[in-house]
């Protein structure tokens, strides 16, 4: 696939499957070989394959069921796609043991995927937690009062 089909694809990705909550369309976009080489989210799913992102998208959208990723830049060379994404939702459920504070987050995310065969293999993610925490107020912000 050419970086254009490439970028493509991941942006059908996050629209489909994050956007529209359609969690069935995961196998369509990953491989069954995938591996997420990230440790944030292999510390909230316990591991890294195809089945552990099925956990994590699941659970994340029990958590922010008004999840919504926005695709800011998709750049693209050889096999690989990096995206620059802004996540937002709204907390309703328990997550990393903060118990549902209602609060609305908004959070800057950097994604590399690396695809083969139309399909995403392997992922590197650096989500901004500790943004998300402070939002969310299990952590203070500068500043702030602890």
């Amino acid at each position: 696939m050419s970086t254009e089909e490439n970028k493509a694809l991941m942006r059908r990705f996050y629209e489909e499957v994050y956007n529209q909550k359609n969690l069935a369309a995961i196998d369509d976009y990953i491989a069954p070989n995938f591996f997420n080489h990230s440790a944030s989210q292999l510390g909230i799913t316990g591991g890294g394959d195809l089945e552990h992102v099925k956990l994590f998208v699941s659970m994340v959208m029990q958590v922010f069921p008004d999840l919504h990723y926005t695709v800011e830049d998709l750049i693209a060379e050889g096999d690989k796609v990096v995206a620059r994404l802004t996540i937002s939702g709204t907390q309703q459920g328990a997550f990393m043991g903060i118990p549902a504070t209602g609060k609305h987050v908004t959070v800057s995310n950097i994604e590399i995927f690396r695809i083969t065969n139309g399909r995403g293999v392997e992922t590197w993610v650096q989500v901004d937690f500790l943004g998300l925490l402070q939002q969310l107020g299990a952590i203070p912000t500068p500043g702030q009062a602890s």
